[in-house]
């Protein structure tokens, strides 16, 4: 399975996502993940053995829902979509960096970027599995767990919207200086994905890049159950 996932993140138009950051701030990927393959995600969910850390939203008033770190070393499966995308992100990543008055900052492959993240303590994995049952929700937020992180993440649905939970679209808030933020919804199919921004993105303005803040979430959940994978390339502290 992994190679099919290999062959599909290869397959990928990187000028055409590249062309969607720039201009809407994210970018939907095609199903990357078959049926089956989001099965096997989902059915890891009752394994804790697989997990460091499962976090109730509701105790700490992120929302209401459940989800879980995978413990290093991860599945194969996320493995592979954390190695395979990151070299192309990381291009993406210092075009944003360079277009905001910096210098290019991260590495060629995700080990030499966790090199970096575990030289700050950062030492714990943080891909994660989601869920929401009716009227569970994700407040709107920033996923950094230290002094280094990556600009993108890559979330995926693992089941079907429509059938196996209605309700639960993906948020994507902009918030852009004096001006009002500026909201997204977005409908993801069983295996789809989105690359995001995790903190913020350049935009051109008249006189050059300015930079825009932005924060995720999931609307809540109207019936069934919603199950979703996050990508996160940064290790956590």
């Amino acid at each position: 399975m992994s190679e099919r996932l290999t062959e599909r993140i290869a397959a990928l138009d990187w000028n055409s996502l590249q062309q969607r950051l720039d201009e809407q701030g994210y970018a939907a990927l095609p199903a990357l993940l078959d049926q089956a393959q989001c099965e096997e995600i989902i059915g890891t969910y009752g394994e804790e053995a697989r997990f460091r850390s499962t976090i109730d939203m509701a105790r700490y008033r992120f929302g209401v829902g459940e989800y879980k770190y995978y413990k290093a070393p991860l599945p194969d499966m996320l493995q592979t979509l954390r190695e395979r995308l990151y070299p192309e992100l990381a291009e993406m990543a210092n075009l944003w960096l360079e277009r905001l008055g910096g210098e290019a900052a991260y590495p060629a492959t995700l080990a030499e970027f966790l090199n970096l993240c575990h030289g700050q303590g950062q030492l714990r994995s943080t891909p994660l599995i989601l869920k929401y049952d009716a009227g569970g929700y994700n407040c709107l937020h920033q996923d950094l767990y230290g002094e280094v992180f990556f600009p993108f993440q890559v979330v995926f649905v693992l089941n079907r919207h429509g059938h196996d939970y209605t309700g639960g679209e993906f948020l994507l808030t902009e918030q852009r200086p004096r001006a009002q933020s500026r909201g997204h919804a977005i409908t993801l199919k069983q295996g789809e994905g989105l690359i995001f921004p995790t903190s913020h993105r350049p935009v051109q303005g008249s006189r050059g890049y300015y930079r825009t803040t932005l924060r995720h979430g999931v609307s809540t959940v109207a019936s069934g159950t919603r199950y979703s994978l996050g990508i996160i390339f940064h290790d956590a502290k």
